[in-house]
């Protein structure tokens, strides 16, 4: 699945009227650049979403998150997805709050990491493919290592820090099962100057039935 990764109301209006986006992801940083407070941005965004809308948790310790993914829970409702960062206490947390509502761990950086949600019941694991190729060398293999880790598992791989629809699809290339990308990404994945240009030139030599 392909997700819009945004909290701006305005650039989910658009991506839904796509047709074929399938959710909204969220981050702290992605949530400070509405005018919207936290909640409502949340509130709004459910609404839009035709699917899961994930929300990270900000606590520094088990028992809060525990108690924060639990009230973003009770905003969101049923398409709520926890994104828990990759730490020792996130994973604590995934395992307590994954029986209960859908967890994404997040900022994942190796393969051990990728166990280790498997084993707290994540539902997903999430790479920063562009990131990790800055900060390791190679994010698309990072997600290839995962891929063998989490085979034959019920957790799946979400790529994140997609800087280009090339890299997005070299991302479910190398074993990916959803991305999740802005809004600049998802329209430039629609298009090829190719397309554009064969499109033209049916339009001038051929012909189609009547609308008028």
């Amino acid at each position: 699945m392909i997700y819009l990764d945004s909290a701006i109301i305005k650039d989910a209006e658009i991506a839904i009227k796509y047709g074929w986006v399938k959710g909204i992801t969220t981050n702290p940083t992605l949530l400070a650049k509405t005018d919207l407070s936290p909640e409502e941005t949340l509130q709004k965004l459910a609404i839009l979403s035709p699917g899961e809308l994930y929300y990270q948790l900000t606590a520094t310790d088990a028992e809060t998150m525990i108690t924060e993914g639990e009230k973003a829970y009770e905003l969101i409702g049923e398409k709520t997805v926890l994104k828990i960062p990759a730490t020792t206490i996130g994973f604590q947390a995934t395992a307590t709050l994954s029986p209960k509502i859908p967890c994404a761990v997040t900022a994942i950086y190796s393969s051990a990491q990728a166990a280790i949600a498997k084993e707290a019941g994540a539902k997903y694991a999430i790479a920063y493919v562009n990131r990790a190729t800055r900060l390791l060398g190679d994010g698309l293999a990072l997600i290839k290592e995962m891929s063998k880790v989490l085979q034959g598992s019920n957790t799946e791989i979400l790529a994140a820090s997609l800087k280009s629809s090339q890299e997005a699809a070299a991302a479910l290339d190398a074993g990916a099962h959803h991305l999740t990308v802005p809004l600049d990404i998802l329209t430039a994945m629609t298009t090829h100057e190719l397309s554009e240009k064969t499109v033209i030139e049916f339009n001038e030599k051929g012909q189609g039935i009547s609308i008028k």
